[in-house]
């Protein structure tokens, strides 16, 4: 018999599988959030502070930013590369990341934009340096763009770098100020995990069953999708071979509907025992991996959502940069926030409401209360309204 999820079950399982079901306090173990989560995207907009610290800090109110850098250029416990976006992933996951190198490689090797950063000139130039002189960025070459200049054009040498960081060659081994610098991956990846090497059918076997053990419950889309290192073949191929291990479940949608989706076979025995959603107001990235998937998010809470920051100002119906605002089970509002660390302050642009929310004393409480705590993540302490935001949080 196919088990059949209600919209709140799956809201709330869909919470605890992405680590928001709990109020985030107590010891920080940022190792296994990451490892939880699979990989933290990461992205180079710091409006508040960048989107991979914010995850994090979602996670557990404790972190600071300095922490995740910490982690994988000192520890070495975490490496950088390409899931469906640049991603911090554990560093024990790296064998089984091998044949995203090759797919990757594969991918760059047709494409005609990649063409300058496969002369075997510049990166052998590239190679031999990093080979003597250590970790670089491509700060230090200097090859220039020939010919005319287009929109997305990268000199020679940086094409080259990207060309063998995607296809493994190359590994980051610190940022600064977020600048990327790059080594040869045996000098970044420890000794013991970089000899391991599994057949291509277990990595895809891992891929899979990593997957929906994250999801919880999912289509084989979203299953592939999750990771995006393997193709909608080999992912059905996967669940063909692993039926022993799935089920077949109906989650019903916020506005009532009944989707099938497939779940790791002991989903009935992980429903008892999930953990009650706390009730506490959350600011949500827009890269958190909860919401990442913004055709599930409609489906799943009612929530329609994308981010702006591509859109012309003069067609964005919200705002650049907006956070989702998550209390309890479900979305109850979005929220436009911009960080002058300098000047030691949050600014709160604009504030809306879903429909059907009221902004009682006890909601606008908990959301001045979460702006404090976000100001702290940054080091400031004042929390400002613009005018126009504090009219929305009165009315």
């Amino acid at each position: 018999m196919t088990l059949k999820i209600e919209n709140r079950q799956a809201r709330k399982l869909w919470l605890n599988s992405h680590g928001l079901a709990q109020t985030p306090t107590g010891a920080l173990d940022l190792l296994s959030v990451i490892k939880n989560l699979g990989f933290v995207q990461i992205d180079t907009i710091r409006n508040v502070t960048r989107a991979h610290h914010h995850i994090l800090w979602s996670r557990n109110q404790n972190y600071r930013e300095p922490m995740l850098g910490d982690l994988y250029a000192k520890d070495r416990l975490l490496f950088e590369h390409f899931t469906h976006d640049a991603s911090i992933l554990p560093m024990e996951f790296y064998p089984m990341w091998r044949r995203q190198f090759k797919r990757m490689e594969k991918r760059l090797n047709k494409s005609n934009y990649y063409k300058d950063g496969q002369r075997s000139d510049i990166r052998e130039n590239v190679m031999a340096r990093i080979t003597e002189e250590g970790p670089l960025s491509t700060h230090a070459f200097d090859t220039k763009i020939t010919g005319t200049k287009k929109m997305w054009a990268r000199p020679p040498h940086k094409l080259a770098l990207d060309h063998m960081w995607y296809s493994g060659g190359l590994a980051t081994s610190h940022r600064e100020n977020f600048k990327k610098f790059y080594d040869l991956t045996e000098r970044v990846v420890p000794e013991d995990i970089y000899a391991q090497n599994h057949s291509d059918m277990d990595q895809i076997n891992w891929l899979c069953s990593a997957a929906i053990d994250r999801l919880g419950f999912a289509s084989i889309g979203e299953i592939q999708r999750f990771w995006d290192a393997a193709d909608m073949k080999e992912v059905k191929s996967w669940a063909a071979r692993s039926s022993q291990e799935l089920m077949d479940v109906e989650i019903q949608n916020a506005d009532g509907s009944w989707i099938e989706a497939l779940a790791p076979a002991d989903m009935a025995e992980r429903l008892e025992a999930l953990s009650a959603v706390t009730s506490r107001l959350r600011i949500i990235n827009p890269f958190d991996p909860a919401i990442r998937d913004r055709i599930r998010l409609l489906r799943l809470f009612g929530f329609d959502y994308k981010i702006e920051i591509f859109v012309p100002a003069a067609k964005r119906k919200w705002g650049y940069y907006v956070y989702p605002i998550l209390e309890g089970e479900r979305f109850v509002g979005r929220i436009e926030i911009k960080a002058d660390r300098k000047a030691g302050y949050l600014r709160v642009e604009k504030l809306w409401q879903e429909p059907g929310v009221k902004w009682n004393d006890s909601r606008k409480e908990k959301l001045d209360a979460e702006l404090f705590r976000f100001a702290k993540l940054i080091g400031v302490k004042d929390v400002i309204w613009a005018e126009a935001a504090q009219n929305q949080k009165s009315s």
